[in-house]
């Protein structure tokens, strides 16, 4: 666990003050930890933002929520959704006071989030679960990054993938590369784009 100050985040995204289920790596002080364990009746409520200023407004928030001594819980930041934050607290009057004159905030959306609206954002999934022969990728890592490719082969077990690649100049040689190096542009493309040229 590290402090507030040098907070980590895990991969999904979320911000964690607390031991919530749902979140790891940032603990607040201990009275907080104890007004949050008491209680534990937290709900998940969505911050508007600024789009683009998501992160922003997580690190604003996490270096105002422990001199307040506020019992937030968590602060999720989903890539996929612009202009959203979610947060878990006690009560929506925290996350309204997190959030006063904090910049790119805008307002606190009336309500409460379900945890089965935001679950898929916390469960990250293997990279290579999403890929399958006949994608068309996006080289992100190593010395043919930002280079288009074709998945010919998927190694699940070994986390792998081949690819050859797409752009002129290079042959098309089978190239092996680890699953996080690829970005899915888009599913089954290349096949669908042969087929139609042979037609």
């Amino acid at each position: 666990m590290v402090a507030l100050d040098s907070f980590s985040e895990s991969s999904s995204g979320w911000l964690d003050c607390t031991s919530c289920p749902l979140a790891r790596s940032l603990p607040l002080g201990s009275e907080q930890k104890t007004l949050a364990t008491q209680t534990q009746k937290t709900s998940i409520y969505a911050v508007r933002t600024t789009s683009g200023q998501e992160r922003t407004v997580v690190d604003l928030m996490a270096s105002r929520i422990q001199p307040k001594k506020l019992p937030i819980v968590a602060i999720l930041a989903p890539e996929v959704i612009k202009g959203y934050i979610f947060v878990e607290a006690m009560g929506p009057h925290f996350v309204d006071e997190a959030i006063a004159g904090t910049r790119h905030a805008r307002t606190r959306t009336k309500g409460v989030v379900s945890l089965a609206a935001i679950e898929r954002f916390i469960v990250t999934r293997p990279v290579i679960e999403e890929l399958s022969v006949g994608n068309l990728v996006e080289v992100v890592g190593g010395p043919f990054r930002g280079l288009k490719a074709k998945i010919t082969h998927v190694d699940k077990v070994k986390q792998e993938v081949v690819i050859e690649l797409l752009e002129e100049g290079f042959a098309t040689l089978p190239i092996t590369v680890h699953a996080d190096y690829v970005k899915l542009v888009s599913r089954g493309e290349v096949e669908e784009a042969g087929r139609q040229e042979n037609s």
